[in-house]
């Protein structure tokens, strides 16, 4: 049976690689075999098409099993288009994550050169990547910004632009000209993908994972200070925060928060108990296992062992 994937297109992008390398783990039902890819323009619409999917008889259809998208970069951080997504889609959950590469091309159309370049365009988060070697090369280039980096070459082959930063995959896609690469102002930068599918059991535990929430916190002093207590009294490492405005007025925000370990760990769990009673609203979107080295890690022979000192006094056993 096959399964559809919405992924941030078209074919070429890091979103795509990223697709195809969770088909390969097998992370998504049947693999590469049975995988059903879905392009998209923009995280929102790789989400709606899983939560919710347009009626299947419209061509082309946009209702997928899965969506692939970017959630983190380690040089421009969060990738907000997907916080903002996953927000206005309740009940979408994140099933695994990967890390990937990131290094781009400069692509132009054959016989080009970079004196020939007036125009340049990419992703929005990836021009921060390659700014140092704009600034080098293509000081007077007008920016056009681009839906996605494949989108960008395929702009150039169109003649929408002159050149664009993209990865190497897309010029041989676009039948293009590379005339840099690998171009990124940092070595060694990846962005992280997260595969989300719609509400359901969480990935198993592995002992090296990470939860997420989206808490929406009464507007009064300390309310944020006593959500994150809750997890420090419990000895759970928060691994990242991030801010979005709610959209409702002025000074008020959700946070995303990113926890160290899984749902199925006691003290988790407990946080999130009573993160939920401080909290006006706190939507789950999942526990999975983590592609970052082990970090804090909760000792659940220790966490037995209270248990069963708080078992043995209710008893009156000392």
């Amino acid at each position: 049976m096959s399964c559809t994937v919405a992924y941030l297109g078209p074919q070429g992008t890091f979103t795509e690689a990223a697709l195809i390398r969770f088909a390969e783990l097998g992370c998504i039902p049947g693999g590469t075999a049975e995988l059903q890819p879905l392009a998209v323009t923009s995280p929102a619409e790789a989400i709606g098409a899983v939560l919710n999917p347009t009626n299947p008889s419209q061509q082309p259809p946009t209702r997928a099993d899965y969506a692939v998208v970017a959630i983190e970069n380690s040089v421009d951080g969060p990738v907000t288009p997907t916080f903002d997504a996953l927000a206005a889609h309740p009940g979408a959950q994140i099933y695994h994550e990967i890390d990937i590469d990131v290094a781009f091309a400069i692509v132009v159309r054959t016989g080009r050169r970079l004196g020939d370049i007036r125009t340049f365009t990419t992703h929005p988060v990836a021009k921060p990547q390659v700014a140092q070697w704009l600034e080098r090369n293509l000081p007077d280039a007008t920016f056009i910004a681009a839906t996605s980096n494949a989108a960008a070459a395929q702009m150039v082959a169109e003649g929408k632009a002159d050149a664009a930063a993209a990865p190497l995959r897309a010029a041989d896609i676009y039948h293009l000209d590379v005339i840099e690469h690998p171009v990124a102002d940092v070595a060694g930068a990846r962005t992280r993908f997260a595969l989300i599918g719609p509400a359901g059991a969480p990935t198993p535990r592995t002992g090296n994972d990470r939860t997420s929430i989206m808490v929406t916190l009464p507007n009064e002093a300390g309310t944020l200070v006593g959500a994150l207590q809750e997890l420090a009294t419990r000895g759970v490492d928060m691994s990242r925060i991030e801010s979005r405005p709610t959209r409702t007025g002025l000074g008020t925000y959700r946070f995303h928060i990113d926890i160290v370990g899984h749902i199925d760990d006691a003290p988790v769990a407990e946080a999130l108990r009573a993160i939920y009673l401080r909290a006006e609203k706190v939507e789950y979107l999942g526990s999975w296992p983590s592609c970052e080295q082990p970090r804090s890690p909760i000792n659940l022979e220790e966490i037995h062992r209270a248990h069963e000192w708080t078992d043995n006094l209710r008893a009156g056993i000392r």
